[in-house]
């Protein structure tokens, strides 16, 4: 009873001071009834765009879940010496926004893998596993045999449009593997990755699809040690043996794909100098491939050696606008996801803001009336915005409000995690702690070494030709769909042919799968996931 009388008076005492910083014009009813108009009006003026979509650009922003587009928000204002809260991000402004639910067909919640190839091929699938059906098992490549599923980067190259990736993770990883690739597994990044039993039974690994499924227009991330045989020194990092090349094969990729495109101005680069030399109007294909890896964390990137997304979305977009049939283009904040596996709130915040900004420079550089833009992420993190900070406080601040240990704890905390600090059954006095720094990890409720994901909806966020199809509650694997008929690209041909067509029937296999099998085929799937990379 005592803590609650001084928890009661603490929260009051928090409530004044929080009320004296509020602005003099946000005191005034008015101020808030003439931005409701404002608003209220111009969706009332809004008008339905039916366009045919000639270009779709998906922005996916890996691991980006509610609190962290929230959190995000509040970090760019601040970045601009604003309180934050009322900023407005580029994604903010798009008119029509929908929930996806990210749960795979094995479980509640899902990886990158699996809800990539929902949102890309528009069909559910297992933890784990790529460009698939869920009818493949995690890990076992006899599966993936006749149960591929395209994605709507190849639908969009077969209806004569260009192409490209724009990731700032490995381009052979889960999110642009699904655009190309069709694996058992998604961390069969390249041959030395593979089991035996794989390659026996003639599962490729990733990489070699990248240049072999599709023909990719533009290829931009990391990723360079996949693509070169085993002991070739790279570029940059000559000394630094984790960083060659990994193919046990012997084939250069790089030059594979080079010599592929005879007769066409292609360009490979893997630094910014050459990369900034590319002439998007006298270039057809580009690879750009800046790390051996994933790319590097944007607020620890050398903006003279490596280009920020800003910068690589953009040459993206020059070098596939000159297609007048239009082009698809996925770009791919890959690093939020990342930095909150490693508990790191400031590096995950930071990545979404750079990926506000790369948004923003896709809208530059289209036009609304024959550009979808999609914003989306893959799924969500276990990140919890709580305590009673006051308004403006960093969002990477301490909330006012101490715990019943009497002791601090940051607005932004982890529900899971490797800030697991509770010694004796004490959380650590962080009252010195400077937990605004990049390398603090946030608390987390629960030790783990890498924050897993979690299962809530995501946002769905569109602009442009019938973007309120991206409205309402929906499956993941719709959003494929519906970009697919808004371009009228795929086996959904309606929207530009003006037409009914019926349906494709999908092919059935005959027989019931025996209850037993589909038991232990389930144990087998929960197995492999545990050693899966998230």
């Amino acid at each position: 009873m005592e803590w609650t009388r001084v928890a009661l008076v603490a929260l009051v005492l928090l409530v004044t001071l929080g009320s004296s910083r509020a602005k003099v014009e946000e005191e005034n009813p008015e101020f808030w009834r003439s931005k409701a108009t404002q608003t209220l009006q111009s969706v009332l003026d809004r008008k339905l765009n039916t366009n045919v979509a000639k270009n779709v650009i998906l922005f996916l922003g890996d691991g980006m879940g509610i609190t962290t587009y929230t959190a995000a928000r509040i970090l760019k204002g601040q970045l601009q010496d604003q309180t934050g809260e009322e900023t407005v991000m580029t994604m903010d402004t798009f008119p029509h926004v929908g929930l996806a639910k990210t749960y795979s067909v094995d479980f509640q919640i899902p990886d990158s893998a699996a809800t990539a190839t929902a949102y890309l091929c528009g069909v559910k699938t297992n933890l784990n596993t790529i460009g698939v059906n869920a009818a493949t098992r995690n890990g076992v490549c006899k599966t993936q045999k006749g149960n591929e599923v395209t994605s709507i980067l190849k639908w969009a190259k077969d209806a004569g449009k260009s192409v490209g990736i724009v990731t700032t993770t490995r381009v052979q990883h889960a999110t642009p593997a699904a655009a190309y690739a069709h694996s058992a597994s998604r961390s069969w990044y390249g041959d030395a990755d593979m089991p035996d039993a794989a390659k026996r039974d003639n599962c490729t690994d990733i990489a070699s699809q990248l240049i072999e499924n599709i023909d990719i227009d533009v290829i931009i991330g990391g990723g360079r040690k996949y693509m070169t045989p085993r002991g070739t020194k790279d570029p940059e990092y000559s000394s630094d043996l984790s960083s060659w090349g990994t193919r046990r094969d012997g084939r250069n990729l790089i030059q594979e794909w080079q010599s592929m495109k005879t007769g066409k101005v292609a360009h490979y680069v893997w630094n910014k100098s050459d990369f900034d030399a590319v002439d998007p109007e006298a270039t057809d294909y580009l690879m750009a491939l800046f790390e051996p890896g994933d790319l590097r964390y944007e607020v620890e990137r050398d903006p003279s050696t490596d280009p920020s997304i800003v910068e690589t979305t953009e040459k993206a977009i020059q070098i596939l606008q000159k297609n007048p049939r239009g082009f698809f283009l996925l770009v791919e904040g890959g690093r939020i996801d990342q930095a909150h596996h490693a508990g790191r709130a400031y590096m995950a915040l930071h990545e979404a803001v750079a990926f506000d900004n790369a948004i923003a420079k896709g809208l530059e550089l289209t036009k609304e009336d024959e550009t979808l833009t999609i914003v989306t992420a893959d799924h969500s993190h276990p990140l919890t915005f709580n305590g009673f900070p006051f308004r403006g406080q960093s969002i990477l601040g301490k909330s006012p409000l101490w715990g019943t240990d009497f002791l601090p704890y940051t607005t932004l905390m982890y529900g899971n995690g490797p800030g697991h600090k509770i010694i004796n059954g004490k959380r650590p006095d962080i009252r010195n702690v400077a937990t605004k720094d990049k390398n603090y990890v946030q608390l987390s409720a629960v030790p783990v070494g890498s924050t897993t994901h979690s299962g809530e909806d995501v946002a769905v966020l569109a602009r442009g030709p019938m973007s309120h199809l991206f409205s309402g509650v929906q499956e993941q694997n719709y959003i494929a769909h519906a970009m697919g008929y808004a371009a009228c690209v795929g086996a959904d041909l309606r929207h530009c042919n003006g037409g009914s067509i019926p349906p494709a029937n999908s092919s059935k296999k005959s027989g019931a799968v025996q209850t037993s099998s589909a038991l232990f085929s389930s144990l087998l799937s929960l197995l492999l996931a545990l050693t899966v990379i998230m």
